[in-house]
């Protein structure tokens, strides 16, 4: 990726240790900002992956670790410290002092959400509140990272930042607490804020179950893909590399000051075109068709028009471009660890 060099700024990442985070502190880092990730690794990251009975624990532990390490290479500063404590990150947010804070700290998924709704609150909504706690006092950008599931099952082809917003289940009505939540901060302490809704996210390094990341790991495994629904339902799939970029045209513009936006690739395809590009790389690969969730919503394509007017945001990455990319990374990492893949599971197939 071709980095643009833009005024240092200190940013710090609550929950940066994440998919989108490490990535995302990476991007800064070669924009020339300053930094600082605080993360408690505890919450789909290197300790949660202690359980014997987690499924891929050797691979989602070998690819934390190369989270890590990537993140030490970059010379990024990490702190381990639960964001829930309130006292401990007051502490440690003024050591840090930053100019912008990145909320990211979270359960990123919609079905742990459902099935584990208390912490869900604990890990989303307290990490949220510590965070505004801190900023609203010094008056600090907070950038917080919500979702597509807030607008619930989309009713027309797209979506812009004005449709409203009608979310299904624990995750998505949390997340849209969380925009209401900062929302408020603004008003009633003229907090800074800015909102970024991402779509149906992949890319190197994510642990988080997601569409794209699940069939990547059955087709090297050389197991069934499974799909809630026919197939034909459409989602706005977005590279990560496309939504990093537009996290930090964020913190750049001050056109993102108190402002919504959809940060994705901006045109939905079917769940089926991403199985075509995957049995293209893996010819023997079959699908099985199951019956939809009940709370996952019909949704669609995200209107990005006011984040390229505003921000000047060019997303690079079409399915076609983006997902080759993702899992020509994945065999490529495959293959660098399946020594320790046979190693540490004999007997059985790698994982």
């Amino acid at each position: 990726m071709n980095y643009q060099k833009m005024n240092k700024k200190k940013i710090l990442l609550v929950g940066g240790c994440g998919f989108i985070g490490h990535n995302l502190a990476i991007y800064l880092k070669n924009m020339g900002h300053d930094p600082h990730i605080v993360d408690s690794l505890s919450v789909n990251n290197i300790l949660s992956f202690t359980n014997e009975e987690i499924k891929n624990k050797t691979l989602y532990t070998s690819i934390l670790n190369n989270r890590l390490s990537l993140i030490q290479k970059n010379q990024i500063n990490l702190t381990v410290q639960d964001t829930r404590d309130n006292n401990a990150i007051w502490r440690l947010y003024e050591q840090i002092n930053p100019d912008i804070v990145i909320h990211l700290a979270a359960v990123s998924h919609a079905n742990k959400s459902n099935k584990d709704p208390h912490s869900t609150f604990d890990n989303s909504l307290r990490t949220l509140e510590n965070t505004l706690d801190f900023c609203k006092t010094k008056k600090t950008h907070v950038i917080y990272l919500s979702s597509s599931m807030v607008y619930g099952n989309f009713n027309s082809k797209e979506v812009d930042e004005n449709t409203i917003c009608k979310p299904m289940g624990i995750y998505g009505t949390l997340k849209y607490s969380g925009e209401l939540i900062v929302k408020s901060y603004n008003e009633v302490f003229d907090m800074p804020y800015t909102i970024i809704r991402p779509s149906a996210l992949y890319g190197e390094r994510c642990v988080s179950r997601r569409v794209g990341q699940i069939f990547a790991e059955n087709a090297l495994q050389g197991m069934n893909i499974k799909i809630n629904g026919d197939g034909n339902e459409k989602l706005d799939f977005t590279y990560i590399e496309d939504f990093i970029q537009g996290i930090g045209l964020a913190c750049e513009h001050k056109n993102a000051i108190n402002e919504t936006f959809n940060i994705t690739f901006g045109n939905s395809r079917k769940i089926n075109e991403l199985i075509d590009i995957i049995q293209k790389e893996f010819k023997n690969i079959k699908v099985n068709y199951e019956e939809k969730e009940k709370l996952m919503p019909e949704r669609g394509t995200l209107n990005i028009d006011k984040a390229k007017k505003l921000l000047n945001y060019n997303p690079k990455y079409p399915l076609e471009i983006g997902y080759e990319k993702y899992i020509k990374w994945y065999k490529g990492f495959w293959q660098s660890i399946k020594w320790l893949l046979m190693v540490l599971t004999p007997r059985k197939k790698y994982l």
